[in-house]
């Protein structure tokens, strides 16, 4: 083989290995592209994901929170906002507590309350009628009115002692397959023993 065919073989193989390395580079940096594609879309993943929880989390807090009309024998009357499941107690509290005129004989300081509920503390000696919009007087009548647990609703429920929120839940869940057919059957629902029933079985009924 002569100088000149040596040459020729030299650059051929010269090209090669330039094209060869051309390609590998190529193809390493589509997979560096590739890549930085795939961890930025995790990225995007992750914050959306995240978004999402804070937004569901906020959701939850709203959910959460009901609002009550305070007015009467408090400090502070006006719109209070609270957590859900709050007692009467609760909101005068944040209504900066009753005021010394306060008939705390009429009203029910220990029952839980319920959003979007219009509460009046009455004043001692104050003549006052009784409706739905004066839901803060103790009312004789009210309390002591028998509900239907096959088909009352959650608010009702949550009225009855002992009853609260997790336990009205299982009320609502159990009749939805189950219906109630003389007031022990309540004592199926999980939470609610012979103590408890013994205390709203006066207060229940099944038609």
């Amino acid at each position: 083989m002569d100088l000149e065919n040596k040459e020729k073989i030299l650059i051929i193989l010269g090209v090669v290995i330039l094209i060869i390395g051309l390609g590998l580079n190529f193809i390493y940096r589509n997979r560096q592209i590739d890549e930085m594609d795939i961890i930025e879309a995790e990225i995007e993943e992750m914050e959306e994901n995240e978004e999402f929880e804070q937004n569901l989390t906020y959701i939850e807090e709203v959910d959460n929170n009901i609002m009550i009309h305070i007015s009467g024998a408090v400090l502070n009357p006006g719109i209070i906002e609270a957590e859900l499941g709050k007692r009467l107690v609760d909101i005068v509290e944040l209504a900066g507590g009753l005021d010394k005129e306060a008939d705390v004989d009429r009203i029910n300081l220990a029952r839980k309350v319920s959003d979007e509920e219009k509460i009046y503390i009455p004043r001692i000696g104050e003549e006052i009628e009784l409706d739905s919009h004066i839901i803060g007087v103790k009312n004789s009548s009210s309390e002591n009115e028998v509900i239907n647990i096959n088909n009352c609703s959650k608010d009702d429920l949550i009225k009855l002692p002992g009853i609260g929120e997790k336990t009205s839940d299982k009320i609502i869940e159990y009749r939805s397959t189950n219906s109630f057919q003389q007031v022990e059957d309540i004592m199926q629902v999980s939470g609610i023993g012979e103590k408890k029933f013994e205390a709203i079985k006066d207060l229940i009924s099944v038609n």
